[in-house]
């Protein structure tokens, strides 16, 4: 029996599950979210023994450990959540910590960035395939709730192909020269920053447009950049890195836009808009207020009145929606929709070819 999102005790199957990193953004965003999906936290992990005692009594798991190793050998799960730390030259761990999770036989969800290469992302994807297991990414944009319904309002009829879409993101782009030191094995914080939060905007596009085949990109003095994606099927996707600015105007915004007279925006996460064409003729109408209100412009926004599910950080972020599609796919034997290695793999491209780049130069990114 579990607690329904409305709060009905129901009958229901869940995944047994272990998670490694109990640290700050496991707390606030991703262990609460458990509660909500059908998981059932057995363990918990941390390499400070406390924190994961601590973690295990707040979030309802049985036991916990301080080595992942021995979390593993001990526990009958189905699997395991990842959220941790990067290593002494600035790399994600969770390249290692998931191929020991597959070889137990567990799936996987790991927090973003997944790798520092698609090397590593290539090696995750041979022992996912070699376990018979899924390991699902934890790509917060592409399940945010916003932009799933900018991409399906995107797909209606009438509103045309896509042919430009306009993202804003506050990060700096690092130098050449540290992006040079990192490969080179230093733990360049500005590139571990730009590794780190790079996947939410990239994450993205590839969520509404799919893989870029050409990257451009111009720097300012100070890291704020503006750059330029490609695609095959004709589109354009612009991405403007806005770091030096504020911080509490909205620091994100979307533009989808469309051939049939029609663009989607989605403002901070939280409001979307629908605008259409209102029937007037330039110069020759009189009146602009036309058009009955299924013809033209609609908005979505949630309200913060109210103590709902749908104003919540875990849910407006993407936090609920990608766990449970992690654990949905494990219940139902499928491949999970969104948050693939595959989807890992372009994702990783396009910062590798950032770092390889030199800016000012047409990029071509070719196959993850």
């Amino acid at each position: 029996m579990r607690s329904s999102l409305g709060g009905e005790m129901v009958k229901a199957s869940e995944i047994r599950a272990g998670f490694i990193g109990c640290g700050s953004h496991a707390c606030r965003n991703l262990l609460p979210a458990l509660a909500f999906a059908p998981v059932e936290l057995v363990a918990t992990c941390d390499l400070d023994a406390d924190r994961a005692k601590q973690a295990a009594k707040r979030f309802g798991a049985e036991r916990s450990y301080a080595d992942y190793h021995e979390m593993l050998d001990a526990e009958e799960l189905d699997a395991v959540f990842a959220c941790t730390s990067y290593d002494d030259r600035g790399r994600p761990r969770y390249p290692q910590i998931a191929a020991d999770c597959l070889r137990a036989g567990c799936h996987v969800w790991i927090e973003k960035p997944p790798a520092a290469s698609c090397r590593e992302i290539e090696a995750m994807q041979a022992a996912a395939d070699k376990a018979g297991r899924h390991v699902v990414v934890g790509f917060k944009k592409m399940f945010a709730p916003a932009n799933e319904k900018a991409k399906e309002l995107a797909g209606l009829e009438g509103f045309g192909e896509v042919s430009l879409v306009t993202a804003q993101y506050p990060q700096a782009v690092p130098t050449g020269e540290q992006m040079k030191r990192y490969l080179d094995g230093e733990p360049v914080g500005a590139v571990v920053s730009f590794l780190d939060h790079l996947c939410h905007p990239v994450s993205l596009l590839v969520f509404l447009l799919g893989m870029p085949s050409t990257l451009f990109y111009r720097r300012s003095a100070s890291g704020a950049a503006a750059v330029t994606f490609t695609y095959d099927s004709g589109a354009v996707a612009s991405l403007a890195l806005t770091a030096g600015a504020a911080s509490n105007g909205g620091m994100e915004r979307t533009m989808i836009v469309g051939t049939g007279g029609r663009h989607v925006v989605v403002e901070n996460n939280v409001r979307l808009c629908l605008h259409r064409s209102p029937a007037h003729k330039y110069g020759r109408s009189p009146d602009y207020f036309t058009g009955a209100p299924a013809d033209v412009s609609a908005v979505w926004e949630p309200e913060f009145s109210l103590g709902q599910l749908y104003n919540k950080g875990l849910f407006l972020l993407g936090y609920y929606n990608e766990i449970n599609e992690f654990a949905r796919a494990i219940l139902e034997s499928r491949a999970p929709a969104k948050g693939t290695l595959e989807q890992a793999g372009q994702i990783t491209r396009i910062f590798e070819a950032f770092a390889a780049a030199p800016a000012g130069e047409v990029t071509p990114l070719g196959a993850s």
